[in-house]
Formats: C-alpha cells, structure tokens, sequence
C-alpha cells in the first residue's frame, strides 16, 4: 500500500521550472533514495512533501489524503518530518533541548529522548552540550533524531552526508540502519550514489526535475545511475 503518492507535480522557483510532472508512489516500509547532480530538484521535491514549498501543479497524497496545500505543521502533526539539508538545529540551545523542542507535542510512538539517545549514542556524552558546539556528525544525528522524536511515519531525509567526514558519516548511517531496520518509511535524499544504493529498495534518479531512472537499487549498476546521474546518452530510460 502507498504512503506518499505525487502525481504529476510540478515545483517552481520563479520562472524556474524546478520540477515537471514527477509522480511517484512510496509504500509503506519503503525507503527510496533520491539521486541526482545539484538542481536536479531533489531538495525542492523534499520540501513540498514536508509543505514548505507549495506546487504549482499536481497533488500530493500522504495515506490516502489530499496534503496539497495543508501547511507544514499540520503535516508533521500527520506523520512526516523532514530533516533538512544544513541541519538547522537551535544553535544556542543542547542536544537534549533541541529534542524537546520537536516533542512539544508529538505523536504518540517509541520515540523519545531516551530512546532517540540509544539509536544514536554518540548523543549521550553530548546531552547537555549546546548544538553549535557539536561537529557535523554529531549535529546531523542530532538532527535526526529531532524528526525522529515526532514519530513521523514519513521521515524525508535531505543530503545525510553532505559536508561530514568519512568516518562521521559512517557513525551516523550505523546509527541509521537501526531506524531502517524498524520498518520506517523513508525519502533520502543522498550525494554518495554507492551509500543511497546500499541502504535503500529503490533508487530513483533525477536530472532537471524529472525522473529519468528508476529500479530496486540491488538491480541498477553503478554505471546506469552514473550515466542517468549526469544525463549521459542512454541514461534516459526509466527501468521497470
């Protein structure tokens, strides 16, 4: 059963047509990564489904339901949370305060700042330390688990290993398998094609604002993602 249906959206910056006509279903339980160069329309396609880009044409499902033009709060009080691109935590406020902030109120569910902690434990040394104070690993875990503590049913995760460091990146998706491994219904958005493949059903790749392929991520090669990633020739084919 699909959770998040798009059918036929269209996403516009100005006179910059940034999506066109994408429809796509995602099931329940499903994680899709969203690959593609930069303007590809990945983290616009991100911020319409969390309602802080309104479309210009199409429709937006979310379990069965119009989301359209419900405004972003209500759509977390419905289940999806967004972890954006750059973090954005309260820089002035701690790991365990930036939590709070995101469980008052949220969703009845598992997660809490004590279960958020054990998924992620490079946050428990860190509990009481300000977030500006933290590396980007240890911010963008903490970022996730500040959508984590709403207990979406959609989490849509936006450039998880932009800017980190190797290792910091690896501490952070060990951290992310345990979410995945729970059923959750996953967006990613990733730069690192061999990490979004690793960790995701289905890859979907994107080139200016279109879908140009699409396949379970165990059956599409690293040179056909490669190809459709920078609009090669012969990449413009969606697979089955």
């Amino acid at each position: 059963m699909s959770l998040l249906e798009l059918e036929q959206l269209n996403l516009r910056h100005g006179l910059l047509e940034a999506v066109r006509d994408f429809t796509l279903s995602v099931g329940e339980g499903e994680t899709v990564a969203l690959v593609g160069a930069n303007g590809a329309g990945k983290t616009t396609l991100l911020r319409a489904i969390a309602g802080a880009h309104r479309p210009s044409g199409g429709r937006i499902r979310f379990d069965g339901a119009d989301v359209t033009r419900v405004p972003a709060f209500r759509r977390v009080q419905m289940g999806i949370a967004l972890v954006p691109e750059g973090r954005r935590l309260f820089g002035a406020l701690t790991v365990e305060e930036n939590l709070l902030v995101a469980a008052q109120p949220r969703r009845p569910g598992r997660w809490t700042v004590d279960s958020v902690i054990e998924a992620f434990p490079m946050l428990a040394r860190l509990r009481n330390q300000r977030a500006a104070t933290l590396s980007g690993g240890e911010q963008q875990a903490a970022a996730i688990g500040r959508a984590l503590i709403t207990n979406p049913r959609l989490l849509l995760l936006d450039e998880v290993s932009l800017g980190l460091a190797p290792l910091a990146v690896e501490d952070v998706y060990r951290s992310l398998a345990s979410v995945l491994a729970e059923g959750a219904t996953v967006v990613l958005v990733e730069q690192d094609l061999t990490r979004a493949a690793a960790v995701a059903d289905r890859v979907v790749c994107m080139l200016e604002g279109r879908i140009v392929l699409e396949g379970a991520a165990g059956e599409l090669s690293r040179e056909q993602m490669t190809q459709a990633y920078f609009g090669l020739k012969g990449a413009r084919e969606v697979e089955a």
